[in-house]
Formats: structure tokens, C-alpha cells, sequence
């Protein structure tokens, strides 16, 4: 390798080839010098065996120092392409490691996904028993306990016979009230539409869905979108014992928005802007209202479609945010 002047730098093989070729060419020159005169003549092919017999050896000095030079350069490459290997050997152990830990991430991401769809189908297949009547249909159950009667004096004017106005209208279904917390899914959803109004028409109904509107709403200034959230799913006996009145660790497992961003963008928003902070809590309250009310008609498998719409989301954020399920 030339040193850093850029001039070649001779190696220990070659400097030796040139020591012994001086002495050779010294001890060529002595032995002429020691000589008789009359002694250095002779015929041509004398003359060319003397040069010969000069040059030969330092001929052999030089090949022998070239061989030696090529073999430390082939010895180099070989150590070179040796750790050109060992490189390339390391980096594909490390590239099938690489590989195996995807596929094992993989894989208990499937299982993950399993176990929540098995989950899923437990609730689906398990629902409320109750000994002294059967359930009937989602299409016509009524979603919300049957209200007391109120008192009189109240707000609402009533008719002749004393019968409430709100005793004479349809009571909302349970599937129309699943829907209706989704909220239609575009301009299309001509059923999602449906559900809406038939929801609005009831007055407890009514202030659930415009609480949750406008926070859902709110969080959509931020970025923040329903549909994006992929909460952890918790048991129907959970949600029953939140209904319920139960609170604190023991249904923590209700809180299972794990997205870091918009946990932060809520906790943020709550902090800073008082109109969203206000709307959070009556959301809040008005969904623990009316969903203590759900749970007592609703089976298992509409209690766990509930808490897959849009407006159980919401609640899952707000009430992680706000210590809900602290």
C-alpha cells in the first residue's frame, strides 16, 4: 500500500532482493577488479557465459521476491474474502432472525385475533337467562325499560283518561337503538337513517344522541375518528356491572382505547377547551343514564353490539380520559 507521500514503499521481500542483488553485482565487480588481466579475455560464448553467469543470479533474486510479493497479495484477498463472507454469513443469520421474530409476531398477532373473535362469539352465543319469560326479538323488544309514570304538575301536559303522551308511541327497538348509536354509516344508509329517527323520537333516546354528536364532532376537529379506534373488548358482565353501579378497577377493562395519539389529543383537549370539557361530561352522564336503563332489557349479544358502535366508543375515550374506570 503507497504510503501517504503518494511514492511506493518497498516491501521487506523486495528490499531484501535488493540488498542481494547489490552484493551480488559488488562481489561481480571485486572478482573482475581481483583478476589477472590477460584472464578476462576469450572467445564470444565466454563472454556471453560471464554475462549470464552475472545476470542469472540477480534474475532469480527478483523472481523469487515477485513470487513471494503475488503470494502476500493472494494471502490478503483470501482473508479479505474470508471476512467477506463471515460478513455475509452474519447478516443472513441475522436477516432469518429478523424473519423468525416477524413470524412469531405474526403468529401471536393471529392468535390475538382468535382469542377476540372467540371472545366475540361467546357473547354472541350467550345471553341473559331469565327463568320466568323468554326474550323476544331485537326487532321487538323495546330498548329502554318502560319509565315510571311521572307524577303530576309535571312539564308534560297530559291527556284525557290520564295517559302520557309518550305511552302511546312505539317504544324504540333495541335493534333501532344499536343502529342509532352507530349513527348511519354514509348518505346511503337508508336503515341507519331510520333508526336515527325513530331514536329521536324518544326524549331519553334524543338527549344521548345529540350529547354524543356533538362530542363526536368535537373529537373529529382533531382528528379523531370512531372508526379508526380498535378498543379491546370487554365482557358483557362488565358493562352489565357498570350498569349497575359498579366502578373502579374492577371494570377497567371498559377503558380499552389504547391509542396513545388520541389519549393525548383528548386529554389535551379536556384540559384546555372548556366548551369540549363540558360536552364530554354530559355525554358521560347522559350514556351511564340511559345505558343503566338498556342493560335491563338488553341479552349479552346486544349488549356487546352496543358496545361496538360509535357511541360506546366514544365512551370507552371520554371515560379512560376522565378516570371513569379508575
Amino acid at each position: 500500500m503507497p504510503p501517504a507521500g503518494g511514492a511506493p514503499r518497498l516491501s521487506r521481500t523486495e528490499a531484501i532482493a535488493l540488498t542481494l542483488s547489490a552484493a551480488w553485482l559488488v562481489l561481480v565487480a571485486v572478482f573482475w577488479a581481483l583478476i589477472p588481466g590477460d584472464a578476462s579475455g576469450g572467445s564470444a560464448l565466454s563472454s556471453v557465459m560471464t554475462v549470464v553467469g552475472i545476470i542469472l543470479p540477480v534474475v532469480m533474486i527478483w523472481v523469487a521476491a515477485v513470487t513471494a510479493r503475488t503470494a502476500r497479495e493472494m494471502r490478503a484477498e483470501a482473508q479479505a474474502l474470508k471476512a467477506s463472507v463471515e460478513a455475509m454469513r452474519s447478516a443472513w443469520l441475522n436477516q432469518n432472525q429478523v424473519r423468525s421474530g416477524q413470524n412469531v409476531e405474526k403468529k401471536l398477532d393471529e392468535i390475538a385475533q382468535a382469542a377476540r373473535q372467540a371472545e366475540t362469539a361467546i357473547a354472541t352465543f350467550t345471553s341473559r337467562r331469565d327463568v320466568q319469560a323468554t326474550q323476544p326479538s331485537a326487532d321487538r323488544k323495546a330498548a329502554l325499560a318502560a319509565p315510571r309514570p311521572a307524577p303530576a304538575g309535571e312539564d308534560q301536559p297530559a291527556l284525557a283518561l290520564g295517559t302520557p303522551a309518550d305511552a302511546l308511541a312505539m317504544p324504540v327497538s333495541v335493534a333501532d337503538f344499536v343502529r342509532a348509536m352507530n349513527f348511519p354509516d354514509n348518505a346511503e344508509d337508508r336503515d341507519g337513517f331510520r333508526a336515527l329517527r325513530r331514536a329521536l323520537e324518544d326524549r331519553t333516546m334524543a338527549k344521548l344522541i345529540r350529547a354524543a354528536q356533538d362530542v363526536l364532532n368535537l373529537l373529529a376537529q382533531d382528528g379523531i375518528y370512531m372508526d379508526d379506534l380498535k378498543p379491546d373488548r370487554a365482557r358483557p358482565e362488565l358493562w352489565r356491572r357498570f350498569a349497575q353501579g359498579e366502578r373502579g378497577r374492577e371494570v377497567a377493562a371498559l377503558g380499552g382505547v389504547r391509542d396513545r395519539s388520541s389519549l393525548a389529543l383528548t386529554a389535551g383537549r379536556m384540559r384546555n377547551d372548556t366548551i369540549f370539557r363540558d360536552a364530554a361530561h354530559h355525554f358521560l352522564r347522559q350514556f351511564d343514564k340511559t345505558f343503566a336503563e338498556f342493560e335491563k332489557n338488553a341479552s349479552d349479544q346486544e349488549v356487546a353490539e352496543l358496545a361496538e358502535t360509535r357511541t360506546a366508543r366514544a365512551f370507552m375515550l371520554l371515560g379512560r380520559v376522565t378516570g371513569t374506570f379508575d
